[in-house]
């Protein structure tokens, strides 16, 4: 029997990732991660520091794992990458959005 090890992260909306340790987390390279910022899929946490020094909420890891699994199940370039992220954030922006209008309806009984 094969026991395979899965490592866990422990995740914090208040946490900080430094650029580096995103690209190592995440396993793209940091001129990628970067290229990301640029299309606007990712944004870092302070825009006005230099890129070398930008850090990012732990949500962006689960974004940027979700974009190097897009990238590497469809081969696509940084900016479809983007694109497709973007897009899907908006699409949970708006399920969530929608569920907070329904739990505000008055409920009904078949």
């Amino acid at each position: 029997m094969k026991t395979e090890i899965i490592e866990g992260l422990w995740l914090d909306e208040r946490q900080e990732i430094a650029l580096t340790e995103l690209a190592e987390l995440s396993g793209i390279p940091e001129a990628e991660l970067l290229e990301l910022a640029d299309y606007g899929a990712i944004a870092p946490i302070d825009p006005g520091a230099e890129p070398g020094q930008w850090t990012f909420t732990a949500k962006c890891l689960v974004t940027v794992r979700t974009a190097c699994r897009l990238r590497e199940s469809f081969e696509l370039d940084p900016h479809d990458v983007a694109l497709v992220v973007t897009l899907l954030d908006r699409i949970q922006d708006l399920e969530a959005q929608l569920r907070d209008l329904r739990a505000q309806l008055p409920h009904r009984n078949p």
